[in-house]
């Protein structure tokens, strides 16, 4: 015992010796070389950017999507800035590089995708003027697999580089509303968007890693790529790298993997919206070739459609043609020659008017709405009492206002006589009834108190104001009777609040977008339920699961008598016999043409909107064609079109049309086997 007592003392003195003359060596020593070592080494967070969520319809056809690349980046693991003593002396080793880099997509590259040596130097940033010397650099994104096989092979010769899969963002080849789903930049390329400006601020201060993006991340600029960002994006991962003094990377310590963004499912149907499209431009194909008010209609280039469901709220067609083909992006960037060939047909022209490529005269997408109008224009009447349901009207085909006289005709000078009630006004589109029964009849009551009074109806039926759609760049019309920021003053050319009033009841005082005109016509259909125009349906994690799910979301109601609804469906009767020739369902529609002079004429741009069925609303159209001519002509083939889309799909009574095609029997193969030879 008393050994054993002796052995372990004895044990305990020797450990402790040993520790004792360790911290001495540690701290008289080691000392200095330590503290050296702690003060040229830290830590930094090298952001990992997830894979981008899809796009898809409401069927779940991918529109939008990410696919995995492999590209080549390179870490420098010495300093090569010119500027200092060391990195004069590593220049040449970059340069070097540099060079094999270059010979080797010269012989391995297609030849749109090779690089020079000073592009190659100009993305290794050796001067570090871009990124701190630790961040990895892009030198080329998507290399192919020879390319990919001589890095690889010869890694050692580029000390610091490292293959990483990536993505690049495509899109449906059939351009499937394309300026509704948007498109992408890299990061470094939204300098100018304030959307992006927490963004680059959490960036640069680093102090949460998950909320860092790399430069040349992508991220969406417009359309439902940057409504919803976060969304898509998900969350970036990161790797925790300790860095020397010289910012020259040298170990990784932790790796937090990021975690994939999300799938935005949309509204639209790419069916009805592949249909809406070709509707729109087989109709400008028309019109150049068949006249239209006695005359074809070349300088029609441009078309918008919208379709919306009236329970619902659902965007199920929205279509801005001329459109692209948004895989130009696909790499966070379009080439000057691409971009050069988009005049402006990259941004949405159903809800902002600097869009698509514009008419031959430069008239936008919102127009003047036209007769479009004129069934508000006798809601308001109705409402105001300034006439009622039964009351008769004698259309003589021109009126007069003012001390001036002036006068207001109807569309070729038609003189339509007796009108039983207001609804046969609608039916007929009379400008002279709006002018006598609505237009001046506000004046007399309010005189200029009446712009307002008129503003204030515009708007409760979702005209000057916002849609409350979901997209970016939203236009919120212009009220051409109106002085910006006044409450009872009109522009110097508009001449007087009586003459505002006056054209503002026929359609000829407000430009409103396609999209307001669809979320309008909605209005009617629901009597006074204005309703938020959904374009997302759902959004679904990786696993497929639903975290957000669109609802009907009413965002006013206008409240008349039942009987006004019912004079204003009655009387949205107006002949599209021609264009609706055959079709199944009773709808309520109503043509429009605002005129715009331009250079001393006078351009007739076609208008038209209407739900169906006409007692059982479903779907609300809205059509616009710059420069089309009557509306009746040029914007009704196009809805019609729509309606017949929609209800193969869905039905416009609940039931779709389109019957799924049975799988062939091994006889029906053999007779169509025979029936080819035959």
């Amino acid at each position: 015992m008393n050994l054993r007592i002796n052995m372990f003392f004895f044990s305990t003195f020797i450990i402790f010796c040993v520790i004792i003359v360790r911290l001495a060596v540690i701290q008289f020593v080691e000392a200095p070389t330590l503290t050296q070592k702690e003060e040229n080494q830290n830590t930094k967070n090298i952001p990992l950017p997830p894979d981008r969520g899809s796009i898809r319809d409401a069927t779940g056809s991918k529109l939008a999507y990410s696919k995995p690349v492999e590209s080549l980046y390179i870490t420098l693991m010495k300093d090569y800035n010119s500027g200092t003593d060391k990195g004069k002396k590593n220049r040449p080793e970059a340069e070097k590089m540099a060079d094999q880099m270059a010979a080797a997509f010269n012989k391995l590259s297609s030849p749109d995708k090779r690089m020079t040596k000073d592009e190659i130097i100009g993305a290794m940033d050796l001067e570090s003027r871009v990124d701190k010397g630790y961040i990895p650099r892009r030198i080329k994104s998507d290399l192919n697999q020879k390319e990919i096989q001589y890095f690889m092979e010869h890694k050692s010769d580029f000390p610091g580089i490292e293959i990483v899969e990536e993505t690049i963002r495509l899109y449906d080849p059939a351009t499937v509303a394309v300026q509704t789903v948007g498109y992408v930049k890299t990061f470094k390329r939204t300098e100018s968007m304030k959307a992006y400006d927490v963004a680059r601020e959490q960036t640069a201060s680093g102090e949460n890693p998950g909320n860092i993006y790399m430069r040349d991340e992508l991220v969406g600029v417009d359309g439902v790529e940057a409504s919803f960002q976060k969304e898509l994006r998900g969350q970036n991962g990161y790797k925790v790298m300790s860095v020397s003094s010289a910012n020259i990377p040298e170990e990784v310590e932790e790796i937090v993997p990021p975690v994939k963004g999300n799938d935005v499912w949309l509204t639209i149907n790419k069916e009805v919206q592949l249909q809406t499209e070709q509707a729109i431009k087989d109709q400008l194909a028309w019109l150049h070739t068949h006249p239209v008010s006695g005359k074809t209609h070349p300088e029609a280039v441009t078309g918008y459609a919208v379709a919306m469901e009236v329970d619902t709220g659902n965007i199920v067609a929205m279509a801005s043609i001329p459109d692209y083909d948004t895989n130009i992006w696909k790499t966070g960037s379009a080439s000057t020659a691409d971009f050069d060939k988009l005049q402006g047909n990259y941004q949405n022209g159903a809800i902002t008017p600097i869009s698509s490529g514009k008419s031959k005269h430069n008239l936008e997408s919102a127009v003047l709405l036209g007769s479009t109008i004129k069934p508000l224009s006798v809601l308001i009447g109705l409402n105001e009492k300034l006439f009622s349901v039964n009351t008769p009207y004698s259309d003589k085909g021109v009126t007069y206002f003012g001390k001036e006289q002036k006068a207001v005709h109807n569309s070729q000078n038609h003189a339509y006589g007796y009108f039983r009630t207001p609804a046969d006004a609608i039916e007929h589109s009379s400008n002279v009834f709006m002018v006598d029964m609505v237009g001046n009849a506000l004046y007399n009551k309010y005189g200029k108190k009446g712009i307002p009074k008129w503003d204030e109806y515009m708007e409760e039926f979702g005209l000057g104001v916002s849609t409350g759609v979901d997209l970016p760049n939203e236009y919120l019309g212009k009220k051409e009777y109106k002085k910006p920021g006044t409450v009872d003053e009109v522009p110097a050319s508009v001449g007087s609040p009586q003459a505002a009033l006056v054209y503002a009841s026929f359609g000829q005082m407000g430009k409103y977008t396609p999209l307001q005109l669809a979320q309008y016509t909605a209005t009617l259909a629901n009597e006074g339920e204005r309703i938020k125009p959904q374009i997302v349906a759902k959004i679904t994690d990786t696993s497929g699961k639903t975290v957000m799910k669109s609802k009907r979301e009413v965002l006013n109601t206008v409240k008349f008598d039942k009987s006004y609804w019912k004079l204003i469906r009655k009387g949205m009767n107006t002949s599209v016999s021609d264009a609706f020739a055959g079709f199944p369902y009773d709808f309520a529609r109503k043509t429009g043409t605002s005129q715009q002079e331009v250079n001393g004429v006078n351009r007739d741009n076609g208008v038209f909107i209407a739900y169906a069925p006409r007692n059982n609303p479903k779907l609300a159209v809205a059509v616009v064609i710059p420069e089309g001519g009557f509306g009746a002509y040029s914007a009704a083939p196009v809805a019609r079109k729509i309606f017949d889309a929609y209800d193969q799909v869905y039905g416009l009574d609940g039931v779709p049309k389109k019957q799924a095609v049975p799988p062939a029997s091994a006889d029906d193969k053999t007779k169509e086997s025979s029936n080819k030879a035959q």
